[in-house]
């Protein structure tokens, strides 16, 4: 492994907009995950599994980025060995970087079977502390309001999620990902250590790239990504 590098209620988008366009630069995560607490209509655009595309399939040797080391080793659940037999959902479900993700795509009924039987995805995938900065800004009842509210939950995530598998190379070689929510996403940087802007202008850096799973090249990144308001 080498190291490198359309939501809510009015309010609650509102808030989570204006918190994430300020929120702008690099985030160094703790080792530690904060604890996860899950469960309850995936967006309506992930209803149907998707061709496989023949590009973007990564190993664990095109693994990067500064957070990799915080991973398990050999074959200990959420490592990478562990992680990539396994479809997106299962495996973010073992991965401790991603503890917060795994309790809000719990709380979107179906969501997390949907993004397993994907065929061919890209995961932009916040880490643990990325939530917990929107959390804080915006006030735990605005982000608990949003939690609870699995349409529009389901919409924020899907903009995560790009119906098309790309690597690191790939990424910065298309220089925009169009979002299963709708939306663009626009990539900078280099393959080594890509930047991706969300519709609002928050830019996120990435963690740990090109995470191999079954059906999916995962980016563990530094921000909650927001389409444009």
């Amino acid at each position: 492994m080498r190291k490198i590098q359309r939501l809510g209620a009015a309010g609650v988008m509102a808030a989570l907009t204006v918190t994430l366009a300020a929120c702008g630069g690099s985030a160094t995560p703790a080792s530690s995950a904060p604890p996860s607490s899950a469960a309850a209509a995936p967006s309506p655009s992930m209803s149907a599994p998707m061709a496989p595309a023949a590009t973007g399939v990564t190993t664990n040797d095109d693994v990067f980025g500064p957070a990799c080391d915080q991973l398990p080793q050999g074959d200990a659940p959420g490592s990478l060995n562990n992680m990539g037999p396994q479809p997106v959902a299962s495996a973010a479900s073992t991965n401790p970087l991603l503890t917060t993700l795994v309790t809000a795509v719990g709380k979107v009924p179906g969501l997390a079977d949907t993004l397993n039987q994907q065929k061919a995805i890209t995961v932009y995938a916040p880490y643990n502390g990325a939530f917990d900065a929107v959390q804080k800004s915006v006030g735990t009842a605005a982000f608990n309001k949003l939690l609870a509210d699995p349409q529009q939950l389901g919409a924020l995530l899907s903009y995560h999620v790009v119906p098309e598998r790309l690597d690191a190379e790939g990424l910065v070689e298309a220089g925009k990902t169009t979002q299963l929510a709708g939306g663009q996403v626009t990539v900078g940087g280099t393959a080594d250590a890509p930047t991706l802007t969300s519709g609002n202008g928050t830019k996120a850096a990435v963690l740990c790239g090109n995470i191999p799973t079954s059906n999916a090249t995962v980016f563990v990144i530094d921000k909650v990504l927001m389409p444009a308001s």
